[in-house]
């Protein structure tokens, strides 16, 4: 069993925009709550801010507590669910990569501290005078969402835009200056992580990447050191052990079969390698969070 990966087409939704989804959290709860309190994936951009309720959000096994002013920012493919504890209220919405680029050709969402890389938390506090001034942008955005008015596409992204803009100011610098390195390294950083999350069930060593950057391994190491403070292979390991973490908790595979997926020759050098990894069996692991 593989994890679910939620798209457009299995939210009700309210609008006809394409690629876009804008509702009140309680709304959204009422519509969708047979999937969103079991573990699945997106293949969109999601972000909610809570102004009521209580309960976790857990993301790629990091668990989050929900409450008036939490911001969370999901990329696609992470796996997440919700537990809540008081009702919640507060606004979502979530869109394509193509949908919000499409009306800002110079500005991308891998811009975005939130959305740039799996290193950065997916989640923010919002003071209660920050919060106030928020939440008029998200209600002017469900508003938008709703109605039928001319440019309505491209105020839509317009108020997405300043949302992420207000959110950014208030999650960090800006991404250039807060990594503390070259504008280059920025950029090659960010390709080494595409990379690795395309190849890295067969490609585990860092000379693969390295070639593929045009870089030599050294330099690679260089580069993740001076942006992240990790080496290259820790970033592909970690990716490694996410995954199979995931397939471990969301998936009734055999040890075997999630070896085989994620590019293991046999379990015991899957289990070897994992533990080496976390500090427990991979088999140890499923029974600490799943109970079997």
């Amino acid at each position: 069993m593989k994890i679910p990966v939620l798209n457009f087409a299995h939210f009700k939704e309210m609008s006809s925009v394409k690629e876009v989804y804008v509702n009140t959290f309680s709304t959204h709860l009422e519509l969708n709550e047979h999937l969103i309190h079991i573990p699945h994936r997106h293949d969109f951009y999601l972000c909610v801010l809570f102004t009521k309720g209580a309960g976790v959000h857990e993301i790629d096994f990091n668990a989050y507590k929900i409450q008036s002013g939490k911001v969370f920012f999901l990329k696609p493919g992470q796996t997440h669910y919700w537990k809540f504890e008081t009702k919640p209220e507060g606004f979502i919405f979530f869109h394509s990569q193509a949908f919000y680029e499409l009306h800002f050709l110079e500005h991308r969402l891998q811009s975005f501290p939130f959305f740039y890389s799996l290193q950065n938390p997916p989640v923010l506090q919002l003071s209660q005078e920050k919060l106030l001034d928020l939440s008029l942008k998200f209600q002017e955005l469900y508003i938008e969402y709703l109605e039928m008015n001319v440019f309505r596409e491209v105020k839509i992204v317009n108020l997405m835009s300043y949302i992420y803009i207000e959110l950014t100011r208030v999650y960090s610098k800006p991404v250039s200056s807060d990594f503390g390195c070259s504008s280059n390294y920025y950029a090659i950083f960010e390709k080494l992580e595409a990379l690795i999350d395309h190849h890295f069930y067969k490609q585990k060593l860092p000379k693969f990447y390295a070639e593929k950057l045009c870089v030599s391994t050294k330099h690679l190491n260089r580069i993740v050191k001076e942006t992240i403070n990790k080496t290259t292979s820790q970033l592909i390991s970690e990716r490694v052990i996410l995954e199979a973490k995931r397939l471990l908790v969301h998936s009734k595979d055999q040890l075997t079969e999630i070896g085989n997926t994620l590019g293991f020759s046999d379990d015991a050098y899957f289990s070897k390698y994992f533990k080496s990894k976390t500090g427990i069996t991979p088999s140890g692991f499923r029974k600490k969070y799943m109970g079997w």
